[in-house]
């Protein structure tokens, strides 16, 4: 297992360290191939696993390039792309059974989503699993060139005008996320709303896959969209737009994607779904070292994979952001973290501002039990078994984050999720 303490170190600081040689040599022999200490192994050692082509899937693609899955005696994963955010939907419905998926790489809210039937066919309920995070931080909200003099930011009140313009003139403002009730959903009506900007009522939402994010922008089919990488760097790349705000500037180290499986699939192979989490884990491990950085953005970007250019992926995961609009931060501390900072640990603190926000714009029912939602599909158990025999040291000591707060100032307290309702001005609930 790779063990990182950053302390105080800057991203550059990261890359320049010599200890990080040490620590992938140590990593090799931590875990010769085919290790596994559990007294038996997985129950079967197949899974088909879904992903979008979004940069937060690495862990997923590294643990079967790298042979992790392998390692911990799952020797017959396989890791399939899936065209939008409802094509994995539909695929975790059918099960590998059914020619469909075991699990995927997920939008946090969607399991939640799924398992009370809220988006699915027939509001059929599919139990779901998350078995860990797979990142923290680094979606974005872009806009299109249109909008370049106003210099949008942090702040979307700049849109208000011109988008209350479009609207009396007969076209409402398009704005794009990934999929209803998920986090670039969430992300994308908090900056709006906070910008005093209605998302039900003051423009018109439209769902669009990820990779397609890109062409419907250069045709004009959308005004902004948020999505995660690499498609708010290609949008820059391409001069097609510009970055607005990165998602962590709305809420620092915010969760984002999760790895979760079909619930029967899990208590059917109590010990396969420790082994995958484990393999996940190394992978995060990998992933979230600055060294690592160049290699991860080739992998991925491969034809098999995202079919994307490197140049389109390896800045931003280094923390080097060119917004689009005179902009430029070469060290953020807002890149894309994998697992520093606990990231692939999947607070359930965490999965209560999901379900709480998407109570305030009318997904779940204003008196949803968000706590015993949680419970039920949250399982930072399996996590910190995975971890534990992993040899990971430092595990967290609670399943709460704690109090979070905003970049308006509205802060949410998972043990109060009525107060943090109150607070907000645009809202569904009553």
């Amino acid at each position: 297992m790779i063990k990182f303490s950053t302390g105080g170190l800057t991203r550059r600081g990261l890359l320049k360290t010599t200890a990080t040689a040490a620590l992938l040599g140590a990593a090799k022999t931590a875990f010769p191939t085919g290790a596994f200490a559990q007294s038996t192994g997985p129950e079967t050692t197949k899974a088909v696993l879904g992903f979008i082509a979004l940069t937060d899937s690495a862990p997923l693609i590294v643990a079967k390039e790298k042979g992790l899955f392998d390692k911990y005696g799952m020797t017959e994963v396989d890791v399939v792309k899936q065209a939008s955010w409802g094509t994995t939907r539909d695929n975790l419905v059918l099960g590998s059974a059914g020619a469909g998926i075991d699990g995927a790489h997920i939008l946090t809210p969607m399991p939640y989503l799924i398992s009370t039937g809220k988006v699915t066919q027939n509001n059929q309920p599919l139990p779901m699993a998350i078995l860990a995070r797979l990142n923290l931080d680094a979606q974005a909200i872009s806009v299109g060139g249109a909008y370049a003099d106003l210099k949008v930011g942090l702040d979307a009140s700049a849109l208000k005008q011109a988008f209350a313009k479009k609207k009396a003139e007969g076209a409402a403002a398009k704005v794009a996320m990934t999929f209803p009730g998920g986090t670039h959903d969430l992300w994308l009506r908090y900056w709006l709303a906070a910008g005093g900007i209605d998302p039900d009522s003051d423009v018109e939402t439209i769902v669009v896959p990820p990779p397609q994010m890109v062409a419907n922008m250069k045709v004009g089919t959308m005004d902004c969209f948020c999505v995660g990488e690499p498609w708010n760097e290609q949008l820059v790349n391409q001069k097609i737009g510009y970055t607005a705000v990165n998602t962590a500037e709305i809420w620092n180290e915010h969760p984002e994607k999760s790895f979760a499986m079909r619930a029967d699939w899990v208590e059917k192979n109590p010990r396969a779904a420790r082994a995958l989490t484990m393999a996940i884990q190394e992978a995060a491990q990998w992933c979230d070292d600055m060294a690592n950085k160049e290699e991860l953005a080739k992998i991925v970007g491969k034809r098999s994979w995202f079919n994307v250019p490197p140049k389109d992926i390896v800045d931003r995961l280094k923390g080097e952001y060119d917004y689009g609009n005179g902009k430029l931060v070469e060290d953020s501390p807002h890149f894309m973290k994998f697992w520093r900072n606990h990231a692939s640990y999947p607070f359930q603190s965490h999965d209560s501002w999901f379900l709480t926000e998407n109570i305030r714009w009318g997904k779940f029912a204003p008196d949803t039990d968000i706590k015993a939602l949680v419970a039920k599909v949250n399982r930072e158990d399996i996590w910190r078994d995975a971890a534990k025999e992993l040899g990971v040291s430092d595990i967290p000591t609670s399943t709460s984050r704690g109090i979070e707060k905003f970049f308006d100032g509205k802060v949410f307290d998972p043990a109060d999720p009525q107060a943090y309702l109150k607070s907000l001005s645009i809202s569904r609930v009553a």
